[in-house]
């Protein structure tokens, strides 16, 4: 049984792989099953091919996006979104090597790109060829372009909205591959599934979120420019959720505006009765929680996250290793561990810039004595009367401090980018199982 319980992650992760390619390639399943018309050529064919792969690619970017738990839990929302990323690219090449091939085994279709006097389903299929390049570019040089997160998102949605329906539209047109009933019936399937996801996350879910309410009982500063945000749930028991998950929170407004920020939740998840998220200052919205009043609203989407010591109920201990801000998901594991008396060992590795920067610093000394906790502070800028550890966090400190078997306990990695790619390279030359690495990335818009 144990076994099974270990196993069965692994299994539903590669279960999603199965149906997420089985779902991208049925259009070409049927198109064995039932050719076009014979004497159209290879490239053609292959052209059309590719045209249906990168089409149901893009119809299925809606579900990476809509947050569905079952999905997210196999994998992770930060992997999810990767994914989503790259899979988009990936549709946009075959999309725009669709008509390229066209172009160049028979140019007398160039005259397809003449938009007043092409035929209609031409008309639909360069609309929707630019809407994915607009969608593609803002998404890509988001940052570099200054385009501020709300508004992109709003046009993120239209752009993939108008791209999906608009292919639809041009398959339907062309019709040699979709003459039977049955094929078009296919098609018309990852329409309306695209539609219902569409509305899941612009209504469904947003009315969902007004029917569990939270309010802003006080904001409490913490060090390291953090400052905790604590909500009680009105009228509701609270978010069940696994200790090191997080959520969306919307502040102040209603859902249904979809300006929505991912946190993670920095408090038990045996206390139910009020949720603490650790923000640290560092932009326009996350400037602002110092100023939220006590009695504001706030709506959760939520919990999300695989980046949890839940998970891993028959490991012999764990190594938390933090950076900045991301301690907040390991305060949460640490605070449930002390709440449910847990006697395994914990050793948490916190780089921080200063001693007086050390977010929690008081929190963590007094869950000391609630938990075999081995705490080791890594400090950049250290004072002269320092004895501990400075600088990075790299290969020579974590080899100082980690178990002998590594394989012994499950790692948990929270950071900015750069350290954490440099604790996972030094974690693997230490020969740490790779099975046993977790990673969470704050960072998700």
């Amino acid at each position: 049984m144990r076994s099974l319980l270990m196993q069965s992650p692994i299994a539903i992760a590669t279960a999603w792989i199965g149906v997420y390619l089985l779902i991208i390639l049925s259009p070409l399943l049927t198109l064995l099953l039932y050719p076009a018309s014979p004497g159209r050529g290879f490239w053609l064919e292959f052209s059309v091919s590719l045209g249906f792969i990168g089409l149901a690619m893009m119809v299925l970017q809606f579900a990476l996006t809509a947050r569905i738990r079952t999905i997210e839990a196999a994998y992770g929302i930060d992997i999810i979104l990767q994914f989503h990323r790259y899979t988009s690219i990936v549709a946009f090449i075959l999309i725009l090597v669709h008509p390229t091939i066209l172009f160049v085994t028979d140019p007398d279709t160039l005259q397809l790109l003449n938009f007043l006097e092409a035929p209609w389903r031409a008309r639909a299929a360069v609309v929707a060829t630019l809407a994915l390049m607009l969608l593609i570019v803002t998404a890509v040089w988001r940052q570099r372009l200054n385009i501020p997160y709300e508004p992109w998102r709003l046009w993120h949605g239209i752009f993939a909205a108008t791209a999906v329906g608009l292919g639809l539209a041009h398959a339907f047109g062309v019709a040699n591959y979709l003459s039977l009933f049955w094929k078009r019936g296919l098609w018309l399937l990852f329409g309306l599934v695209a539609l219902w996801l569409l509305v899941f996350v612009r209504l469904v879910k947003p009315w969902q979120m007004s029917q569990h309410p939270y309010l802003v009982e006080r904001v409490v500063p913490e060090r390291g420019n953090v400052w905790t945000l604590v909500l009680r749930p009105r009228g509701h028991p609270g978010l069940a959720f696994q200790s090191g998950q997080f959520a969306w929170l919307t502040l102040a407004i209603s859902p249904f505006r979809m300006r929505e920020h991912p946190f993670s939740i920095a408090s038990s998840g045996d206390n139910l009765d009020c949720l603490e998220f650790g923000i640290k200052a560092v932009g326009d919205f996350t400037n602002s929680i110092k100023d939220v009043e006590p009695g504001t609203v706030a709506f959760l989407d939520g919990p999300y996250g695989v980046f949890t010591i839940e998970r891993y109920w028959d490991a012999a201990g764990f190594v938390l290793i933090a950076g900045g801000i991301g301690i907040t998901p390991i305060m949460s594991m640490l605070r449930t561990a002390a709440d449910r008396k847990d006697d395994r060992p914990f050793l948490l590795i916190y780089a921080s810039r200063s001693w007086d920067d050390i977010t929690y610093r008081e929190d963590l000394d007094r869950l000391k004595d609630k938990l075999d906790l081995t705490l080791v502070h890594v400090l950049r800028e250290a004072p002269d009367d320092w004895s501990g550890e400075t600088g990075y966090v790299d290969q020579a400190l974590l080899e100082r401090y980690i178990p002998t078997h590594r394989g012994s306990r499950h790692y948990f990695i929270c950071a900015i980018p750069k350290m954490m790619d440099q604790v996972e390279r030094a974690l693997h030359t230490l020969h740490v199982p790779v099975t046993h690495v977790h990673m969470e990335h704050y960072n998700l818009v």
